[in-house]
């Protein structure tokens, strides 16, 4: 294209873009930028692929669950454009390391789920100067927009608190068309060429509105409050794995390990895939898949001790918030952080593998 050109393409390879979040939105986001041959891709996320993200996640397959969302972006985007640079990050991204992670590079994706996340994101963003390229989705609808750019307005500007835990359902737990990830995906990426390249006027300013329903697309244009705009230091987010369900119990690897073996009965339920509980789990445990516990629910004990395990202490919320709210258990404690928490404590795990 002679819009872009030698000078652009050369822009591009140049580029060092960080996406936050392998999932349905950066899915569609990585795959365009390794198309458009965006130099050096860093992928940041700690999350593991499940069943349930192959709807809206379209770089994994089945044979993926399991893995890591990160790592296996990275293996996968190589087969499309091999003279990336992919940079894997396979961490939870947290108050402490975002300031010298986004250091390193020159735009910012946000391609998160959740309000902690995104409030992180965006005040890591102005305290580092870096442009941030935002999408979100809502069921049938998405929303783009470009913060902190060329002085423009930030995230805050248009939401300047964050809400409370009652409004921090992710997308996993709220429900969204498998297709909209890959329409705001695919905005997102085309900001991004765009503030890379300099071409075309970027949502500086503006939010786009997507609703897939009705095909419907609208732009609101907002201005930079510098009241809220301002953030100099990091503040304490909350954990968007756990805030979204206060009252539930939590156990720590500690806690749990010492409850083993004692006196009183405990049952411990690792709710993750079969493939994935066949290569580590904690020995003497049960495996059932979530649907099996949500249309038997008697499969978890009453009256005694019951632990749940998924990999990073997320999916089991959910599953003990239902135990909790339409079968009336009180009993149940979820793993906080996961069979992950449990494998950094160096406790052991066995293998059903051969």
């Amino acid at each position: 294209m002679p819009e872009i050109g030698l000078e652009g393409q050369q822009k591009l390879k140049d580029a060092k873009v960080l996406v936050v979040g392998a999932g349905g939105l950066g899915c569609p986001v990585l795959q365009y930028l390794t198309a458009a041959g965006v130099g050096a891709l860093g992928i940041c996320d700690f999350d593991y692929v499940d069943e349930s993200n192959l709807q809206r996640q379209i770089l994994f397959g089945t044979d993926d669950i399991g893995k890591s969302k990160a790592k296996t972006a990275a293996k996968k985007l190589a087969l499309l454009n091999p003279y990336i640079k992919f940079i894997v990050h396979d961490l939870k991204l947290d108050k402490n390391n975002a300031i010298a992670l986004f250091k390193q590079y020159d735009v910012i994706v946000d391609g998160s789920d959740n309000f902690p996340t995104r409030f992180l994101v965006n005040d890591a963003c102005v305290i580092t100067g870096k442009p941030l390229v935002f999408g979100a989705i809502y069921k049938f609808e998405g929303q783009v927009s470009v913060f902190n750019y060329q002085g423009g307005p930030t995230y805050r500007c248009l939401v300047p608190e964050q809400p409370d835990s009652s409004e921090m359902l992710s997308c996993s737990q709220i429900g969204v068309m498998g297709v909209l990830p890959g329409i705001i995906g695919s905005y997102q990426a085309s900001e991004l060429i765009k503030i890379i390249t300099g071409l075309g006027e970027p949502l500086n300013g503006k939010i786009l509105l997507v609703d897939t329903l009705t095909m419907s697309h609208n732009i609101i244009e907002f201005k930079r409050n510098e009241t809220t705009a301002n953030i100099s230091v990091l503040d304490d987010y909350g954990d968007f794995c756990t805030d979204g369900f206060p009252d539930i119990k939590q156990m720590t690897a500690d806690d749990l390990k010492k409850r083993i073996g004692g006196e009183n009965e405990l049952q411990i339920i690792d709710i993750r895939e079969k493939d994935l509980y066949n290569n580590y789990h904690i020995k003497n445990s049960q495996n059932y898949h979530i649907e099996d516990i949500l249309n038997k629910p008697g499969l978890v004990k009453k009256n005694i001790d019951v632990v749940l395990i998924c990999e990073n202490g997320i999916n089991s919320l959910a599953v003990i918030d239902f135990l909790e709210e339409s079968h009336g258990y009180k009993q149940v404690y979820n793993l906080k952080n996961g069979m992950q928490a449990w494998l950094e404590r160096d406790y052991g795990s066995v293998s059903n593998k051969q």
